[in-house]
């Protein structure tokens, strides 16, 4: 019976296997959360129960997603669409899942997911790879900030809602000058092409794009509550976030090499290893918003102090030692020796990458399939709105786009399309205009239907532009 079931699995068509693996999935997912949800809402379960089962089933669902790769689609895009559906079931009539986007512990994993992802992007980076594109990412920021705040504030805003407080206009600005990075470094990492000029561009223009946005939205936001906005004023907030990038990678790149050391001495193996890069991510995380840049500003650049040469008084993994045992004793002069001896000394390289890759299986899909929740489509429910929404997203595309031309000798579209989605960075500068009083309900509603667009739409497009480049 066994047999005649796989011959009958193996002979169906692609999409009637997804659809299997679809309903397997489900079952998995819905069945124990149903009676879990149904016993707790009589009593029979406290503390931390109900936490464990929304985490895995957003791990699951984070899984079932990855159908999407079955279409040529990175996994991040079906992550943040499951996301979206579990999130949007209540419209109708399922609220399920809706303690999940209230549970303070899952919003706080889903935060250490993007720290955990931004430090691997940087683990991948190379400052020397990316010194090189110091000008032309430079520019790209520049352009990429200026353009569309000018567009949402002075422009299209007035135009397209009019009769507006000139604040809420610059809300509206600041929130088309976000980038959220994360998006666009997962699908470089996905389709292994961290290392080409354009993600390089693309990473270093995302980094500078976090201090532009953070002196913008500390400006609008101190016009808002009505206080001056000095050029000394600017020029502390652009002095610290400078000052912040600049000092931790110095700081890291010569902290690094003597804490390793004596970690060594007190614990060579994979153990102290690990504590090592994890916490410099948390260190620098911390730094990077205790001055008010984003958390994952810091990650990055923990990630970009951290080399391999740092680590080299730490064991290697045990499978790296037993193959260079093996070879030790082979003849030197074989050519698979040779070979085996170059892959294995790549891996010893990469071990970092190695030990830090489980916890972004277990941290990095929660960060994205909770973002995915966070958005309400019934905003989208509006003609008026929809249509104004969808009017400034074709503003917010266009200003990243053309961003684009100052990235020199490369893929501009590419590059501009990498700089594309404002994900949950466009959704914090709504939340603080909304929280001032000087974004109205409509207007929050037209920048979250940017903030779904712009997100949802840049993963499939980078990886039509990325496969034609190839």
């Amino acid at each position: 019976m066994y047999t005649s079931a796989r011959i009958i699995y193996f002979n169906m068509s692609k999409r009637k296997q997804v659809y299997i693996y679809a309903l397997i999935l489900l079952g998995l997912v819905g069945v124990p959360v149903a009676v879990f949800a149904e016993e707790a809402a009589e009593g029979g379960h406290g503390g931390f129960g109900m936490t464990f089962l929304w985490i895995a089933v957003i791990l699951i669902a984070a899984k079932l997603s990855s159908l999407v790769e079955k279409f040529g689609q990175p996994s991040v895009l079906g992550e943040l669409v499951m996301g979206v559906i579990l999130g949007n079931l209540v419209l109708i009539g399922i609220d399920l899942f809706e303690p999940i986007k209230h549970d303070s512990i899952i919003e706080f994993l889903a935060e250490l997911g993007v720290v955990i992802l931004l430090f691997q992007i940087g683990l991948e980076s190379n400052i020397k790879e990316m010194k090189k594109v110091g000008v032309n990412a430079f520019l790209v920021a520049m352009i990429g900030v200026v353009l569309p705040f000018v567009l949402g504030t002075y422009i299209v805003g007035p135009w397209l809602l009019p009769g507006l407080d000139s604040t809420a206009y610059l809300f509206l600005g600041a929130s088309l000058t976000a980038t959220s990075v994360g998006i666009t470094a997962r699908v470089f990492q996905e389709l292994k092409k961290l290392q080409i000029r354009e993600a390089q561009i693309v990473l270093g223009a995302a980094v500078i794009d976090d201090v532009l946005g953070l002196i913008i939205l500390a400006v609008v936001s101190a016009i808002a509550t009505g206080g001056a906005v000095t050029a000394g004023v600017i020029g502390v907030i652009t002095a610290k976030a400078i000052l912040f990038l600049v000092g931790a990678i110095v700081l890291g790149q010569l902290a690094a090499p003597f804490l390793s050391k004596y970690l060594a001495k007190i614990q060579a193996g994979v153990g102290m290893k690990f504590t090592l890069a994890i916490a410099f991510a948390l260190l620098f995380a911390w730094g990077a918003s205790e001055i008010g840049l984003a958390a994952i500003v810091g990650a990055f650049a923990a990630g970009l102090v951290l080399d391999p040469v740092h680590f080299r008084y730490f064991k290697d993994a045990k499978v790296v030692r037993d193959v260079k045992k093996a070879l030790k004793d082979a003849d030197a002069q074989d050519k698979v020796v040779s070979e085996v001896s170059k892959a294995i000394e790549e891996h010893a390289h990469r071990h970092i990458e190695d030990l830090i890759e489980p916890v972004s299986f277990f941290l990095v899909p929660i960060f994205f399939v909770f973002t995915g929740m966070a958005v309400n489509l019934e905003t989208m429910f509006d003609p008026k709105i929809l249509g104004v929404a969808l009017a400034i997203t074709v503003v917010a595309v266009f200003g990243k786009v053309l961003a684009g031309v100052a990235a020199g000798k490369v893929n501009k579209v590419l590059v501009g399309f990498g700089m594309v989605p404002r994900g949950e960075v466009g959704l914090i500068f709504a939340a603080i205009g909304k929280g001032l009083g000087v974004v109205s309900d409509e207007v929050f509603s037209i920048i979250v239907i940017m903030v779904i667009l712009t997100t949802l739409m840049t993963p499939p497009i980078l990886v039509a532009l990325l496969k034609r480049q190839k």
